[in-house]
């Protein structure tokens, strides 16, 4: 009984895996392509780098220096494989719109591999070393990111040089890349940390409370 529990649950998951199967759009692109750019500028900003350009004279006239967050040596540092990270995304099935795309393993994934390791036999018809390679939507994703950037460098640089007081989500995908009615992924935010959180407050209170409870008995 057990066993054709289980292979009832892993067609369902397989069935269901396939028929939400689907290419990321414009909007889910343009999206993570900013978030891990931003990423990457917001780390290496850090940096207290004085950089010099230019070669010294035979008159002695000394080379000019430059902050290095301010330079286009970070921007070309930060853009170098920037593409290449959206790669570390997994597909979330159970998650709507665009976060369905996040990195870490899928409720799913997570589920199947612990049936894996407890010695149930899964079939989802590629070997069990393959299960973390780039599925066909994030190998996709990364394809049109590297397009797009190479379409809209020229909006990327202006940015970075003029107009980092703004969120790139912003500048880049609201005001030049998509449509208003394309948009709609944009404002999409994954709250589920601060479920977590939640929940685990709750059980905190709830075993402070039973604690409390049998030192009065």
């Amino acid at each position: 009984m057990k066993l054709v529990i289980l292979t009832f649950f892993v067609l369902c998951c397989s069935v269901t895996a396939e028929q939400d199967e689907r290419l990321p759009n414009k909007c889910e692109v343009c999206k993570f392509l900013s978030v891990e750019l931003q990423d990457a500028l917001e780390k290496s900003g850090r940096s207290k780098e004085v950089l010099e350009l230019g070669e010294v004279l035979d008159s002695g006239r000394r080379r000019r220096k430059i902050k290095y967050n301010t330079s286009e040596t970070r921007l070309t540092e930060a853009l170098d494989n920037i593409c290449e990270r959206v790669l570390q995304y997994n597909v979330h099935a159970e998650r709507p719109g665009s976060l369905r795309y996040a990195k870490g393993a899928s409720q799913t994934m997570t589920t199947l591999k612990n049936l894996v390791h407890k010695g149930v036999k899964v079939d989802l018809g590629l070997p069990f070393e393959l299960w973390d390679e780039p599925s066909v939507e994030v190998s996709d994703m990364k394809k049109r990111c590297e397009t797009m950037l190479e379409q809209y460098e020229e909006v990327v640089e202006d940015w970075y040089f003029n107009h980092q007081e703004k969120r790139l989500e912003s500048f880049l995908c609201q005001n030049q890349v998509l449509k208003t009615s394309e948009q709609e992924c944009i404002k999409e935010m994954w709250k589920g940390d601060m479920k977590i959180k939640s929940e685990a407050e709750s059980h905190g209170a709830e075993e402070e409370r039973k604690s409390h409870d049998a030192g009065e008995l």
